[in-house]
């Protein structure tokens, strides 16, 4: 049987295959179909071990149903295992969906399909380019880490990204920092805050002018915001892109300026940006109703 595995997921092969090749039986359980309100989309996963498990399915009875079955298959062996969830009174769940779990134990062909979707799913995500290194930008980049986003974080000098950066993280090193915008997929998101006024000015500019850019967002006050919209005019730029301008960055920011605060904030905002140009990598967005924590 195929796994699949949804954009939004955490990638989980590289689990299964230490667990494996370690002996250890694992089984993975996987969202098959969603229709309805439900709690997770269809391709969301989670493996399973005797005392473990890594990633949801969506919580509450629904997830009690598929980890018992996946150790009841540990233990008794047997073939993938198909549950047909209503969700309802039945499994205590008011969701009023339909669920499809598929229950399989972890060999090789499984670890070979999961690979290909992660490969494709990672393929799919939209993309962030984080410029600047600094305290916010570590903080932002720690918060983007495990959402389903491509970060691409960007900084002049080595010496700025920590030693142990986001596992995902695309880092780059580069004199030009400007003209990095321009190999970015047209719908990308772009967030500046490097050392330098001048440098965000600029790569700010060179964002706005790709009109397709889902968000472009400058750290800094609404006086900066000023002074960069004089000085983009002045440059002879169309002064239209400024409505899509996004500065100060973290809507409700409210003053508070530590930078585990604004990296929540502006994560958010990029957050929904971002998912609301790629509609097909996430699914019912902003219906959390069958959401169940466990």
């Amino acid at each position: 049987m195929t796994s699949l595995i949804s954009p939004s997921s955490a990638p989980l092969s590289a689990t299964l295959a230490a667990r494996v090749a370690l002996g250890d039986p694992v089984a993975l359980v996987t969202v098959a179909e969603a229709r309805g309100s439900t709690p997770r989309e269809a391709g969301a996963s989670m493996a399973v071990g005797a005392d473990w498990q890594v990633g949801t399915v969506g919580g509450g009875r629904l997830e009690h149903l598929g980890l018992e079955t996946a150790r009841r298959l540990l233990v008794e062996g047997g073939g993938p295992v198909r549950l047909d969830v209503p969700l309802g009174p039945a499994v205590g769940q008011c969701c009023g969906g339909h669920v499809v779990l598929m229950v399989e134990r972890v060999d090789e062909a499984v670890l070979h399909h999961l690979r290909a979707a992660e490969t494709t799913a990672l393929a799919g995500q939209p993309w962030l380019m984080l410029f600047g290194a600094g305290h916010v930008g570590k903080a932002v980049a720690r918060a983007v880490a495990p959402l389903p986003l491509r970060l691409v974080w960007l900084d002049s000098r080595a010496s700025e990204f920590p030693p142990d950066p986001p596992a995902d993280a695309d880092i780059r090193i580069a004199t030009d920092l400007p003209a990095q915008v321009a190999l970015a997929p047209p719908t990308s998101g772009y967030l500046v805050m490097t050392h330098n006024h001048d440098l965000d000015f600029a790569i700010t500019a060179q964002a706005l002018q790709r009109t397709g850019a889902a968000y472009v967002g400058l750290i800094g006050s609404h006086t900066k915001r000023q002074r960069f919209s004089r000085w983009y005019q002045a440059q002879g730029l169309d002064p239209a892109h400024l409505r899509r301008l996004v500065c100060p960055i973290g809507a409700g920011l409210s003053g508070d300026k530590r930078p585990e605060v604004i990296a929540a904030l502006t994560t958010a905002e990029v957050l929904v940006a971002l998912m609301r140009r790629a509609p097909e990598t996430t699914v019912m967005m902003g219906d959390t109703s069958g959401v169940t924590d466990r």
